[in-house]
């Protein structure tokens, strides 16, 4: 080595320090509070879509969809208090809204899903019992605001996650956005075809979860491809699977007759809903490991390394 060389930096700081504090969530909480909470706004947001368009004839479905929809305000909720500590913190961020805060506005969307979904669902729960109600049409100007709300919180995670300094979430905020939309989607139309008797609404709820995984294994694989241009994979394990195996699944199922379809899109739709969740709980684990090695948040915080895809 000449007097002019310098060594290559090996990855390390000084007394091996990380850079970053990882983030103090506990991820089993929050991942599967952002599981429940993509998955009531994605159902709030299809059934709304499949009253509008198909009425009556998908009455069971609505049903079911807007029952989905009291996840996020109740246990997706108690999750996320839980997390937490006291129940004063969630209070406190509605002391004012901050637009250029993701975290002011997700606490803001997510009382007013709240309202409007548990309206909707209590107008349903009473419009089955009361024959020949007009609650169920009270129900279908309710459940327009907590459509708007369940759109999102689809996503509103995936932009309170990227606006961190956690180089994992940070590196392509376009892509994590999409992979939980897409996730969501397929999220909720599995757990409507689970309970779904009617073949010809299965299938149509199955084609709808094979779209959103084709997405959201197309956004995976954007995702680790601007992780890598960055420098900050570290050769981590790939996560792309998690979307391939229901896919793969509930598409074989369109392709079988009877019995047997319904069997394995029911296998397809539990795949597809541990997927969603287990993607949630990972991504806020690598991230973690992501602020803790400094080699990953240093190289990160150069200036050529902008968020991409």
């Amino acid at each position: 080595m000449s007097m002019n060389e310098q060594p290559a930096w090996d990855g390390r700081t000084y007394y091996n320090e990380p850079q970053l504090r990882a983030a103090p969530f506990n991820n089993a909480l929050v991942g599967g509070y952002i599981f429940l909470a993509g998955l009531s706004g994605a159902a709030q947001l299809l059934t709304t879509v499949m009253d509008a368009t198909r009425g009556p004839g998908a009455a069971s479905t609505t049903r079911r969809g807007r029952y989905l929809a009291m996840l996020a305000p109740t246990v997706g909720a108690l999750c996320l208090i839980l997390d937490l500590h006291t129940p004063q913190r969630f209070y406190n961020m509605l002391r004012l809204i901050k637009p250029t805060s993701p975290m002011s506005l997700g606490s803001w969307v997510l009382v007013g899903f709240g309202v409007t979904s548990t309206a909707t669902a209590v107008l349903q729960f009473a419009a089955d019992r009361l024959r020949g109600s007009r609650l169920r049409g009270v129900a279908r100007i309710t459940q327009v605001p907590a459509a708007l709300a369940g759109a999102f919180m689809s996503t509103y995670t995936a932009s309170l996650l990227s606006a961190t300094s956690t180089p994992l979430w940070a590196a392509a905020p376009k892509s994590l956005a999409v992979r939980f939309a897409s996730s969501a989607v397929a999220s909720a139309a599995a757990a409507l075809g689970l309970g779904e008797r009617n073949d010809r609404r299965r299938r149509d709820l199955d084609n709808l979860a094979v779209a959103a995984l084709a997405v959201e294994l197309a956004a995976t694989l954007a995702s680790e491809h601007a992780e890598r241009q960055v420098g900050i994979d570290d050769g981590g394990k790939q996560s792309a699977g998690r979307a391939a195996v229901p896919l793969v699944l509930l598409l074989t199922s369109l392709l079988l007759p009877g019995f047997l379809g319904r069997a394995v899109s029911t296998l397809g739709s539990v795949a597809a809903l541990g997927g969603g969740l287990a993607m949630r709980v990972d991504t806020l684990t690598e991230g973690d490991t992501s602020a803790r090695q400094s080699h990953r948040s240093l190289r990160f915080a150069q200036p050529d390394n902008l968020p991409r895809a």
